[in-house]
């Protein structure tokens, strides 16, 4: 089969041709429609889990799927061949079950759930990873009828959703994104937009809001800028980072909650995402559909708002 793979940590990724896997006990073999890409992938390839990943090369890259059972293994029960699936596959040992391939093998407990037939399966592959890490940070954060929000990186993947996420849940939503987005922004329910290369996005944030905000969620910067957004929430409020860039300690002698965010995946929160998109409460971002051979260019050039999905 074909598939993405790296030969050593660090490595540009490249086409490579291998075995297709066999179902083992207790597992399911998955022919692969389309795999979402995201940030955390260039992690796995650069060995930031190293200590949680097999060292076996080559390594697949890619953890979000879409596809279908194509076969089972011995005393599996879940799933059956014929099933439609899409998930995660974000697993001990990280990097285990790369999706950037013509088929995985994975274990029937793998954070997947059925795909609904009205679901396409380019955007299912797009949703598990930003759709759900979205969701569970607007359900953390709690009532938020009538706070201020501000979402650094909301033109990605995770961003897009969130802005949708919050602002239906009753917030006041600013968008930190580019000029070019800030149209899609607003028909997600932001309430304003500050684009950060055309202007200081502390000076505009706090003209707007001279108190300060009540929530920063973050989903792009390191400590040093996680430090510097976070300066922009009132006392009582709450500094999210999905980059583990918040110093919970130092924020809590400011009067303000850190949270250093990590999603819990699971089957139900999968299928309440997809269950929001199909009635259409929750509009996909723009979705840039790739091909396997696609994907090295894809890696080393600039920047997409909102996802890359490799469609097999």
């Amino acid at each position: 089969m074909q598939a993405i793979a790296v030969n050593e940590y660090g490595a540009e990724p490249a086409v490579m041709e291998l075995p297709k896997p066999k179902p083992g006990p207790g597992q399911i073999l998955i022919k692969i429609w389309a795999a979402g890409m995201n940030p955390m992938d260039r992690l796995i390839s650069d060995g930031e889990w190293k200590s949680m990943m097999p060292g076996k090369f080559p390594l697949v890259l890619g953890t979000d799927v879409a596809g279908v059972v194509e076969g089972v293994g011995e005393n599996t029960t879940r799933f059956s061949s014929g099933d439609v699936v899409f998930g995660q596959l974000f697993m001990a040992p990280v990097g285990s079950a790369g999706t950037f391939a013509e088929y995985v093998a994975v274990s029937e407990d793998a954070n997947l759930a059925r795909m609904p037939k009205k679901l396409d399966p380019v955007v299912a592959a797009a949703l598990p990873t930003a759709g759900v890490t979205a969701l569970q940070i607007v359900q953390s954060l709690g009532r938020l009828a009538s706070k201020t929000v501000l979402i650094i990186g909301a033109g990605g993947g995770v961003g897009s959703f969130a802005t949708q996420f919050a602002a239906q849940a009753g917030a006041h939503v600013d968008a930190n994104a580019r000029a070019d987005a800030a149209a899609r922004m607003r028909t997600y329910g932001a309430a304003e937009t500050f684009d950060h290369t055309a202007v200081s996005l502390r000076d505009a944030v706090r003209r707007a809001h001279p108190v300060g905000v009540d929530v920063v969620i973050d989903l792009a910067r390191d400590h040093d800028g996680f430090a510097a957004v976070a300066s922009l929430v009132r006392r009582g409020g709450t500094a999210l980072s999905t980059r583990r860039s918040a110093d919970v300690e130092s924020l809590a002698k400011a009067g303000i909650r850190g949270v250093n965010f990590q999603v819990a995946m699971s089957p139900g929160a999968l299928q309440r995402l997809a269950d929001a998109v199909i009635t259409g409460r929750i509009v996909p971002p723009p979705i840039k559909r790739i091909e396997l051979g696609d994907v090295p260019a894809t890696w080393s050039n600039g920047r997409f708002d909102g996802k890359t999905v490799i469609v097999l």
